[in-house]
């Protein structure tokens, strides 16, 4: 499957099935590749949100479920709280997939880990993780990449502790290491990756925010310490001038846009392995 407009498309596939998006948060890639994802696949797309359902009225997350469930064939849900995806899940009699909450973001993290290899080797990857790293996509990816055997360096401020539950697991199935000082995380890295200093649901700290990690911001002078041949990724929005530079995001070692391109590819991966698993 091609990820680019008009590529990949096979309108069989999924020719009569509907995806729910339960979208609690705003999105814009997560959104429109998974909508993009089911046209071209021949399903369709139905957006549901809390202003404009009776979710606003106080119907349950679990009612909510139930009744998605005797209609479509999918839900792909984004809420703040990792519970009311668990929740869902639990109530819900079709595959549900974590869109993003503020504990996780699987499907970024697998858009990542396809990126990274196409343009690297697996062999001895060195994948460095700057700024907030106790944030959603951090969680995520540094699961992924450790299980297939990249070593995850998390550079952030002194004092300043990942996800405990993720970082167990991640180094469980191989090396994640934690660094304060962005010099010696960066040594040796294949892949230079950071994401927003504040994040949805951060606003309130923001300044406090921007402040902390400020020191982390991904520029040319940070990107020295990492291989000459290292690759820049973001999995946007990016925050130009706060967490990255422009001349390092739109520069020759940037891959931050076959990156977006690519969420439309494991929208449809991840939509053909949950249809082909209820046949």
């Amino acid at each position: 499957m091609a990820g680019g407009a008009g590529q990949g498309r096979n309108p069989e596939a999924l020719k009569g099935k509907v995806l729910t998006l339960l979208f609690t948060m705003p999105s814009t890639r997560t959104r429109l590749s998974f909508s993009a994802a089911m046209a071209q696949l021949g399903g369709s797309t139905v957006y549901i949100d809390q202003q404009n359902s009776q979710l606003k009225r106080g119907e349950t997350l679990a009612d909510t479920a139930r009744m998605i469930s005797s209609y479509c064939n999918f839900i792909a849900v984004r809420t703040e709280e990792h519970g009311a995806l668990l929740e869902i899940a639990a109530n819900s009699s079709i595959p549900v997939i974590n869109a993003l909450t503020m504990q996780e973001h699987p499907t970024q993290a697998l858009t990542d880990m396809y990126t990274i290899l196409k343009h690297k080797s697996p062999d001895g990857l060195r994948i460095a993780l700057v700024g907030d790293i106790a944030q959603n996509t951090f969680n995520s990816l540094m699961l992924v990449a450790a299980k297939l055997g990249a070593e995850v360096r998390l550079i952030g401020p002194r004092g300043y502790k990942p996800n405990q539950e993720c970082f167990s697991k991640a180094a469980r199935y191989g090396m994640v290491r934690v660094y304060d000082s962005v010099k010696e995380g960066m040594e040796g890295a294949d892949i230079v990756y950071t994401d927003t200093f504040v994040s949805m649901g951060d606003e309130r700290e923001a300044e406090r925010r921007r402040r902390l990690f400020a020191p982390y911001q991904v520029n040319k002078r940070v990107l020295a310490y990492a291989k000459p041949d290292a690759l820049v990724m973001h999995p946007l929005p990016a925050h130009r001038g706060e967490e990255i530079t422009s001349d390092v995001l739109d520069g020759p070692r940037s891959i931050v846009w076959d990156q977006a391109r690519n969420k439309l590819v494991i929208a449809k991966a991840v939509l053909l392995f949950l249809a082909e698993k209820r046949q």
